[in-house]
């Protein structure tokens, strides 16, 4: 069951246990087994590209001296990160809103409600029921980050961090109410964020990560388990990384994630017996410039230097090519380490008369150079970013 959920793969040896991770990094544990995934790149470079990624503020550096994650797990990166968004949030002051409430007033304040009063039948009392809104800091931004702060302190295994977590907690769970953190809560929140709230974005952004990266849930035939743990999904990481690079970067297009490719593949519609959704094949990006298609782009958190590119990989980037009509090309982005990886190029031609009818091309991101260019800010690096990002959307010229 493991294995299923794509997370982790442990498998039984006559001396030993061999364990096998794919995409996710943090701890997990399984009974008296203690399993941690580490990053490939030292905590404080994974730290400043999750916090560009996702556009946390750089509110308090780490420096591994002070923060080993190979101690204290990649988790510790999101809640330290967490903390100094709430430590900023509170300096600011907490966000109040206007909520509308129905009471009974010694010293009226907003409207009489005359409907309440004449169904009282007159009788006499010293309050007055009163619509009003005060302005309080109870509010479902507030609610969250406190909640968050909660679900933080019991991800963590530092002493240092979930003694910091329950600080922050308690500062603000006395003036809010308890909520429980779910998907529909998280989802209420996004739909509630605007200009004014705009704050609160990196400190929410954290909490649904942490929400959705908690242990492993193990399906099974008559009911689920939940293994305790926090594993992070790399791949997702990877996708809002090279997203935000490719939009900060390629001046005079567009970049769109996730786009559907609509029209491409359909159902004939006299043979659609159980009235099933056409296929519609949804790459991770597509760069548009104007109303021109000008690149379709995947990516995977999977060194295709080190590792060859596997065929569902290879045949849904054929898919992808296909359908670009005007230049059937598509490219497959993909991190790595080594300084001597270079982009490969895959031709797909027909099988009968070998003409040349597409392209696939293998793009590698070197995590040490691409953190060495977000991170700098003179007019130099702003040039190199846009020709790096040119290279990894249109290939090497």
């Amino acid at each position: 069951m493991l294995r299923e959920s794509g997370m982790l793969e442990l498998t039984e040896l006559r001396h030993g246990l061999r364990v096998q991770a794919f995409s996710h990094v943090g701890r997990v544990r399984i009974a008296d087994l203690s399993v941690t995934v580490l990053p490939k790149l030292s905590a404080s470079s994974m730290l400043r590209l999750l916090r560009y990624a996702y556009g946390y503020r750089r509110l308090s550096l780490i420096s591994e001296a002070v923060h080993q994650v190979e101690v204290c797990g990649f988790e510790d990166l999101l809640v330290r990160q967490l903390n100094d968004e709430a430590r900023e949030l509170l300096s600011r002051g907490l966000q109040r809103a206007y909520v509308g409430r129905n009471e009974r007033l010694a010293s009226p304040r907003g409207r009489i409600d005359i409907s309440q009063l004449a169904l009282e039948g007159g009788r006499v009392t010293a309050t007055l029921p009163c619509r009003h809104f005060p302005r309080i800091e109870d509010t479902l931004l507030n609610r969250v980050l406190s909640a968050g702060l909660q679900l933080a302190a019991a991800a963590t295994e530092s002493i240092e961090l979930r003694r910091e977590c329950r600080r922050l907690a308690s500062l603000i769970e006395e003036q809010v109410s308890p909520v429980r953190l779910n998907s529909f809560v998280m989802n209420q929140v996004e739909r509630k964020m605007n200009r004014l709230t705009s704050a609160y974005g990196p400190a929410m952004s954290i909490i649904r990560l942490l929400l959705e990266a908690q242990g492993v849930t193990l399906e099974g035939e008559t009911q689920s388990h939940r293994l305790p743990g926090f594993l992070f999904d790399m791949n997702a990481f990877f996708q809002a990384l090279m997203l935000r690079f490719l939009r900060d970067n390629l001046p005079g297009c567009g970049v769109r994630d996730e786009q559907s490719l609509k029209g491409m593949m359909r159902y004939q519609p006299d043979f659609n017996p159980r009235k099933r959704k056409s296929p519609t094949p949804r790459p991770d990006y597509i760069v548009m410039q104007g109303k021109s298609l000008r690149a379709i782009l995947d990516a995977k958190y999977r060194d295709l230097w080190a590792t060859s590119l596997p065929r569902d990989m290879l045949y849904q980037l054929v898919v992808y090519a296909m359908s670009h009509r005007q230049q059937p090309e598509s490219a497959i982005i993909y991190p790595t380490a080594d300084p001597q990886a270079r982009e490969a190029r895959i031709e797909v031609k027909d099988p009968v008369s070998g003409n040349r009818i597409g392209q696939v091309s293998l793009r590698p991101v070197h995590l040490g150079r691409l953190e060495q260019l977000v991170t700098a800010s003179t007019a130099e690096a702003r040039r190199q970013r846009e020709q790096y990002a040119s290279r990894l959307a249109f290939g090497a010229k």
